[in-house]
């Protein structure tokens, strides 16, 4: 019986043993990587790369973000193109957005929807996108002015710039 006793005293003993030598690893939290906008104008990997920038954005956010993508084409498509996008922001613009939703946009051309999200908030009704993040793709210059169109409204202008 004592032997017993001895015998899981001491492998009692060698299990505390063991545990006690296994060094606590520290959790390794990688930065994700940077982001890297396409340098050609393919769409679809412009739509990766904006929907890999709304997911890093997306704190503070409760809902499903509305993403407003612009492609880089030229002629009477674009045209079709930027006009039907501009209604249907202007369309949510005036409707108004729930607090805790994103509005991202962004295009292989910042420009052109710089412009469209200009002319789709000039007549926007003061404070009626509180709390809602409206998350813009482009250089810091073209930020500048759609923040100058997006803040009056009560939204939280998130800016990523294209470098």
């Amino acid at each position: 019986m004592t032997t017993n006793k001895i015998r899981y005293f001491m492998l009692a003993l060698g299990l505390l043993s063991l545990t006690a030598c296994k060094k606590e690893e520290a959790a390794v939290v990688q930065a994700p990587a940077p982001l890297v906008a396409p340098t050609n104008s393919d769409s679809m990997a412009w739509r990766m790369y904006m929907t890999e920038v709304v997911k890093r954005n997306l704190a503070g956010v409760t809902e499903s973000p509305f993403m407003y993508f612009l492609p880089a084409s030229e002629g009477e498509d674009a045209a079709g193109e930027y006009d039907r996008q501009l209604e249907n922001v202007q369309n949510v613009v005036q409707r108004t957005v729930l607090p805790g939703n994103m509005l991202a946009f962004g295009s292989p051309n910042s420009e052109k929807m710089a412009e469209l999200i200009e002319e789709a908030f000039a007549d926007a009704p003061s404070d009626s996108m509180k709390d809602v993040r409206v998350l813009f793709i482009g250089t810091v210059e073209q930020g500048e002015r759609v923040r100058a169109a997006v803040e009056p409204t009560g939204a939280i202008f998130v800016l990523h710039e294209l470098k």
